[in-house]
């Protein structure tokens, strides 16, 4: 593993384990991030603002009043030593249900033909894996999944859409995501989750987090509607629901 240290600037410095997306730099950042707030929790890191984890490196904020680069380096150093070797990153299992239907699916059949298959084999294929959340960013909650099967990889639309519904399910490259808001987005839109993944109002805003596993479960149009009803009236507590619908089982080890 290669680390570099980048400079962003003059109240922040980049934390880089490698130039791929690999479970194995994903396990380094996040350990890395752990131990640096449960450091912070004891009292540790004077002027350090907050992280920001990526796909493959960590971003520090710090005040520079308070402290500086060297300063904050020397400080890190036996965790960034640790991190580097830490074992695979234990996480959430999470089975999510998915429309890959009509209206909540409006590129299925583009896909399927590009692909040379099925809208079936697209949807066995794509809802048959275990994804690995990567990481979330732009939008709230949308997590960065992987890795899709090699048969499902395509680039992102030659013309991005200026709005993709929420609850959108995608996939481009080797990754696949769900869009927790109405965005522009480029990706190809094979099917719909009712299930939020961002709400302000719970302690733990968004639903996935890195490390996390993903599974989708295919679901019928009516009951994809029916949970979303739910959902919206207030009738049924997305978390509530998971756990009734075997939807979440915690404390899942990577690769197992």
């Amino acid at each position: 593993m290669s680390v570099s240290i980048l400079d962003a600037g003059d109240a922040a410095l980049t934390i880089e384990f490698g130039d791929t997306i690999d479970p194995g730099l994903l396990a380094a950042v996040n350990a890395l991030d752990a131990a640096i707030a449960r450091r912070k929790a004891e009292g540790g890191l004077a002027g350090l603002i907050e992280t920001m984890p990526t796909f493959r490196s960590l971003t520090l904020f710090f005040d520079p009043l308070v402290t500086g680069r060297e300063q904050l380096l020397a400080d890190l150093k036996p965790l960034l030593a640790a991190a580097e070797h830490s074992p695979p990153l234990a996480g959430r299992r999470w089975r999510l249900p998915v429309c890959y239907e009509g209206d909540a699916a409006p590129d299925l059949a583009e896909v399927a033909r590009t692909l040379g298959m099925s809208e079936a084999e697209v949807v066995a294929l794509h809802g048959g894996t275990d994804y690995l959340v990567y990481m979330l960013g732009f939008l709230p909650g949308f997590p960065f999944m992987g890795d899709v099967p090699a048969a499902l990889r395509l680039p992102r639309r030659a013309e991005p859409r200026v709005r993709v519904p929420p609850g959108s399910v995608a996939i481009a490259t080797g990754l696949t995501a769900i869009y927790p808001w109405e965005s522009p987005g480029g990706w190809h839109l094979l099917g719909r989750c009712p299930v939020p993944l961002f709400d302000a109002r719970r302690d733990s805003p968004s639903l996935l987090a890195a490390g996390d596993r993903v599974r989708f479960v295919p679901v019928g149009t009516d009951e994809c509607r029916a949970i979303d009803a739910g959902v919206r009236s207030g009738e049924i507590d997305p978390l509530v629901w998971l756990e009734a619908h075997e939807g979440r089982a915690t404390d899942a080890q990577e690769g197992a």
